[in-house]
């Protein structure tokens, strides 16, 4: 997959929903992220893209102090900008707050162009590549693309369905054992879910063992797996990456089947982090 292509387009598409919302009047909520504004979101992003990009600069293999103000490259002038504490700051998005999120995301897409992917850097996962962040930092984009634009504009376009599909797979390569981890969960039961795609083929098998997530990737019409499945969830590859990035309700998708405490077990709606 060309990530760096999907990155660009995401991250223009961001920019563009920002600026949108950057005319005077205040900015706007945003729905998927409870206490942020579009401010916040723009601040958010833009300070991830600057530490991503310091690791992979500087080649860098420990986390960054994120208390250094030098690492995000804040301009002297930040009046009306939203402090990095937290929100909602309520008022007008700045535009040299979105100024400042381009040139940060250019600069970051140029290195993702010019570095190897095999690069020996820092992440919070057990990969620790520039490749690891490139595919990262492409999903996270295209999420708070949908986040932007559903603010703005009250609507949100879908995200590209190969994209997409990379992203339900990386949220249980990735995403769901370092949750698990950072939140000390329970350990599994040996809990299934089936993910059904509706615009496309694919079928993800998830079992929940312990402290594994365990998942088996495959094509419908090639299911041969017999086991039971406490859930099964069915809907077009956007939507079930929206669904498990806590953005859409379980309700919101074609179809699901199974133990509903299982479900709101492993998958209950909250605020996204």
């Amino acid at each position: 997959m060309d990530y760096s292509a999907h990155f660009h387009r995401e991250i223009v598409a961001f920019e563009q929903a920002a600026r949108g919302a950057a005319d005077g009047t205040d900015a706007p909520l945003i729905p998927s992220c409870p206490d942020w504004t579009m401010s916040d979101l723009v601040l958010h992003l833009g300070g991830v893209h600057r530490l991503v990009a310091r690791v992979i600069r500087e080649r860098l293999d420990r986390q960054p102090d994120i208390t250094d103000a030098t690492l995000f490259e804040l301009p002297e002038d930040r009046e009306g900008w939203p402090a990095p504490t937290g929100g909602p700051h309520h008022g007008p998005v700045p535009v040299s707050l979105v100024d400042w999120f381009a040139e940060g995301a250019a600069r970051l897409e140029a290195l993702f162009r010019s570095e190897d992917p095999g690069l020996a850097v820092w992440t919070w996962s057990a990969e620790r590549t520039a490749g690891f962040w490139l595919r990262m930092q492409t999903i996270e984009a295209a999420l708070h693309r949908w986040d932007a634009e559903r603010a703005a504009v009250g609507r949100a376009r879908p995200i590209e369905p190969g994209l997409a599909v990379d992203a339900v797979a990386q949220t249980f390569e990735v995403m769901a054992p370092a949750r698990r981890a950072w939140r000390e969960a329970p350990p599994g039961a040996g809990e299934r879910f089936r993910f059904r795609r509706t615009d496309g083929p694919d079928l993800w098998t998830v079992r929940f063992d312990g402290t594994e997530v365990r998942l088996t990737t495959g094509a419908a019409d090639e299911d041969t797996d017999g086991a039971s499945h406490d859930v099964e969830l069915a809907g077009t590859a956007s939507d079930l990456t929206l669904f498990l990035w806590q953005r859409l309700p379980a309700d919101r998708l074609d179809k699901v089947t199974g133990d509903q405490a299982v479900l709101d077990r492993y998958f209950t709606l909250v605020p996204p982090v």
